[in-house]
């Protein structure tokens, strides 16, 4: 049977770890979407944080602007974070994600401090450098194939169908936000993301490069940030556990720059 598959929301999280923003149309550049996770908030060790370990980062939103961008968050002042790397003098670092330790810009003191309070743990924000090239893991992808802060793809890639799937094995439903995905289909069969090998959508060829293996941060509750029990973990680990983890979604490669939009058409090539 034949469905007709179109882009139903897209979504970029200017810092890694901290809110999404929904957008109706992204911008691909070689990194992939601007303004997705290219700036961090990293321990002052320079190792990168994420909800796994500080769920209320989820309740941080971060806007960008002409400036940099925009930080609010629940009891807090708003702060219009400068882009570093626009300021007269910087602070480069080396800052850790995963396996990979590269050269990050420095946001400054006020936002460690605004960070810091709300958190309630010492931290710094960084902005990913433009001298900087990150290459995606070579097993799964080409030289020259590079990303920002995430954790290791330019694009996530779910399906509305594999989230009803899930949800109708659970107790208490959750929503595509636990997953933090950029690009969700609408009209696909659950899981049919899972055989894809080559997708087009709008003009913009994308490999898919592996299934993404999921862990505790699905747990944390985005509008609380609260981690909620152990679900959808481990119910997804009873029938998607594979050598590469508990899955759901698919990690993307972009094949060039351009634009997609919500309502975009999707083409299988292989």
């Amino acid at each position: 049977m034949t469905h007709s598959l179109s882009v139903s929301h897209l979504a970029i999280h200017p810092v890694k770890s901290l809110k999404k923003i929904s957008v109706e149309q992204g911008v691909i550049d070689h990194m992939g979407f601007v303004n997705d996770r290219r700036w961090m908030v990293v321990e002052p060790n320079g190792k990168f944080m994420t909800q796994r370990h500080y769920p209320k980062m989820v309740l941080v939103s971060a806007v960008p602007n002409n400036e940099g961008l925009t930080l609010s968050a629940p009891g807090m002042s708003d702060l219009v974070v400068e882009d570093p790397e626009q300021q007269p003098t910087t602070s480069v670092n080396n800052v850790v994600v995963w396996n990979d330790t590269l050269k990050a810009v420095d946001a400054g003191n006020t936002v460690s401090q605004w960070l810091s309070e709300f958190l309630g743990v010492s931290c710094r924000m960084v902005k990913f450098s433009k001298e900087v090239q990150r290459q995606v893991d070579l097993r799964f992808a080409s030289k020259g194939d590079s990303t920002g802060f995430a954790d290791g793809f330019p694009f996530l890639l779910t399906t509305e169908a594999s989230l009803q799937e899930l949800n109708s094995r659970l107790s208490s439903p959750v929503t595509m936000d636990h997953f933090r995905p950029n690009i969700v289909i609408r009209g696909a069969e659950a899981y049919a993301e899972d055989t894809w090998k080559r997708i087009k959508i709008g003009d913009v060829v994308f490999r898919v490069a592996k299934p993404c293996s999921r862990c505790v941060m699905t747990t944390v509750d985005p509008m609380t940030g609260e981690k909620t029990g152990k679900d959808p973990l481990m119910t997804l680990s009873r029938y998607r556990k594979t050598e590469m983890g508990v899955i759901f979604g698919q990690n993307l490669i972009h094949e060039s720059e351009g634009k997609i939009r919500l309502g975009d058409k999707i083409e299988i090539i292989e």
